[in-house]
């Protein structure tokens, strides 16, 4: 049988010489693969970098934490829904602690800006965060120096209070700041544990800011009834998430006293739900950035498709001497198929080469943010297998053509 797989093989090698035969023209033919496939794998490594770096620093922030904030309804009018009725009230998050079993750790939060001094200087405008002792494991922010906040200084409304490291460095305070005294507007507050510096912030905010924490009982009283708070909780676990999530859900609505069909006046949100949103989002980024450049592979089949049109004219005699010792149409057809997709496969592969080498650069740009940055696995069989389907889409055409030259004709083409 003349399309054996001995067949195949001395068609590859065949496809191999004509390559080596023509080495500066099948370069330059094969180059607009090259780009095409090293521009896609490259785009497609930085893209999956920062994809992983964001979704690292989401995923630090806890699968299976839970935030409530205040919301007032959309198209609801304001005097309906005033602040005093959407905001959340320290009551109301001692009620969701005993009525959400599901839940391991839950704190109110609060903040405000006022001036702290320390007895070398003094800072205008700190926000200084108003806290339960849960807030240390439902927000997993480790005490690297003294103590955390306890039961008796929420209670007995003690003034004390825990900084982080960019805190103590602005205020120029001893690296062993346990034990110094602050004002914190005008009032003097014992430092009883120093908090590691956050290296990303959920809220916004710059990172290894100046931080300062004091208990939430104590925070209220600096402020004016004007206070906003919104809720931190923390499920027991991921696969309880969303259960958690519906009985915060149950209870707010239940304290609220809002009725069937009323919508609610607050928005609880887990922290999974934007780590699905946000590997949606780079999914779509990634293939439309993916189709944009891909079409250059597209641009280089058009070279491939001209090549072989003038390899099939140039090898005219060639054909007509195969077909006259007894070669089929098909065979023809399907030698010429080969050589354009070893051509293209030829080219994808050293474009796959140039990509990983432009991958590696990326991880080595300072404050990039492309550390992880690599061309995933199915990024390289997915430019092998569209290579390859250049070659076979764009070598049809003129493998179909010398398939159909008459022998006779053919033989006297000079």
């Amino acid at each position: 049988m003349i399309l054996s797989p001995y067949f195949y093989s001395q068609a590859i090698k065949l496809a191999l010489s004509q390559i080596w035969a023509n080495r500066k023209r099948s370069l330059l033919t094969a180059l607009g693969i090259i780009v095409g496939v090293a521009s896609t794998t490259s785009v497609i490594a930085a893209l999956s970098g920062l994809k992983t770096s964001v979704l690292t620093e989401f995923e630090s922030f806890g699968a299976n934490r839970i935030y409530v904030f205040p919301d007032r309804p959309d198209d609801k009018p304001r005097n309906l829904y005033p602040r005093e009725k959407i905001r959340i009230k320290p009551w109301e998050v001692r009620e969701l602690q005993t009525s959400c079993p599901s839940l391991r750790a839950i704190t109110p939060v609060t903040e405000f800006g006022v001036s702290i001094a320390s007895d070398d200087r003094e800072l205008e405008g700190i926000t200084v965060v108003g806290i339960w002792p849960d807030w240390h494991e439902a927000e997993n922010r480790r005490v690297i120096a003294g103590r955390k906040f306890n039961r008796i200084d929420e209670s007995g409304e003690r003034q004390v209070c825990l900084l982080n490291e960019s805190a103590i460095d602005e205020l120029r305070l001893p690296s062993d700041a346990v034990g110094s005294h602050i004002l914190v507007d005008g009032r003097r507050f014992l430092v009883v544990g120093v908090v590691e510096t956050l290296q990303a912030r959920m809220f916004g905010g710059d990172a290894n800011t100046a931080e300062l924490f004091i208990p939430f009982s104590v925070a209220i009283k600096l402020q004016s009834t004007e206070y906003f708070l919104r809720v931190v909780a923390l499920a027991k676990n991921a696969e309880v998430s969303e259960e958690a999530k519906a009985e915060i859900q149950r209870t707010m609505r239940r304290i609220r006293g809002i009725q069937p069909g009323d919508p609610d006046t607050f928005r609880a949100e887990a922290i999974d739900r934007y780590i699905d949103q946000f590997k949606s989002l780079a999914a779509g980024i990634t293939a439309i950035a993916a189709g944009i450049v891909g079409i250059s592979l597209l641009v280089g089949g058009i070279g491939i498709m001209n090549i072989m049109l003038v390899s099939v004219s140039e090898r005219t005699r060639e054909i007509g001497l195969r077909k006259a010792v007894g070669a089929t149409p098909a065979a023809i057809m399907m030698q010429f198929l080969l050589e354009a997709m070893v051509l293209c496969l030829a080219g994808g592969l050293v474009g796959v080469i140039i990509g990983k080498l432009f991958a590696i650069g990326l991880t080595m740009i300072p404050g990039a943010r492309l550390e992880n940055a690599d061309v995933p696995l199915w990024a390289v069989i997915l430019s092998f297998v569209f290579s390859a389907a250049v070659g076979l889409g764009f070598g049809f055409f003129p493998a179909l053509k010398a398939s159909r030259l008459d022998p006779i004709e053919a033989l006297r083409h000079e």
